[in-house]
């Protein structure tokens, strides 16, 4: 691999992070450098209401950390985090693409649905910090599985095939409930790995973070 790497702005977990998770370097063809967020966890990203300066300070703190270790371009491993794409892009002194969020627009006029990690946590505000429709139907994976536990809670174990099996069902729930979908995005950072199995059980496109960070990179080398 070689070129300037893609820093990534890490959320102070410990859960396992499989090949395909944002936080595996082997998801990538291309350099990227990780830098953890100390004290900033899955509570303080995953919520409806976050403490906005306290993660914003963090976010903009550790950007310029990894831009001086020569990150090409900054992203992070939470989809939540779109919530600060505008914040962050005003301090960043190299572009910054926080989500997987941004996909929807890029897919327009697509009509897109969302898999997200909490539904119950995923507000308009989100949406209308990367410039998508506030209205975008969305459906969450179930905050008492195997995901939640794994993931929402930092649990130190993963249940592959449980979690797999969660969000095929969340996928086929939201096209169920939202008929005539286009294509899927995964907002979660974890969720890649099953984007294969997703895309074999669903019949739609499914996008994700990958593929928004494979083609935010090309742009900028």
């Amino acid at each position: 691999m070689s070129g300037r790497p893609l820093g990534i702005l890490m959320l102070d977990t410990r859960f396992p992070r499989i090949e395909g998770d944002i936080g595996n370097r082997a998801s990538f063809d291309y350099p990227v450098i990780f830098r953890t967020m100390e004290g900033i966890g899955s509570k303080d990203a995953v919520a409806a209401h976050p403490d906005r300066p306290r993660v914003l300070a963090a976010l903009e703190a550790n950007a310029q950390a990894l831009v001086e270790q020569g990150a090409v371009g900054i992203s992070t491993s939470c989809g939540f985090l779109a919530l600060y794409q505008k914040d962050l892009e005003k301090v960043s002194p190299v572009p910054v693409a926080t989500s997987a969020l941004l996909l929807i627009k890029a897919l327009a006029p697509k009509r897109v649905g969302v898999v997200t990690a909490s539904a119950a946590n995923l507000t308009p505000a989100h949406f209308a910090a990367v410039d998508a429709p506030t209205d975008t139907p969305v459906v969450g994976l179930s905050p008492d599985g195997s995901f939640a536990t794994t993931f929402l809670r930092n649990g130190t174990t993963l249940d592959r095939d449980a979690v797999e099996a969660e969000a095929i069902e969340a996928g086929r729930s939201l096209l169920r409930d939202h008929p005539g979908l286009d294509a899927i995005v995964l907002e979660c950072t974890n969720l890649p790995p099953y984007k294969d199995a997703l895309v074999r059980a669903l019949g739609v496109p499914v996008h994700d973070v990958l593929d928004l960070l494979r083609d935010f990179r090309q742009q900028l080398i």
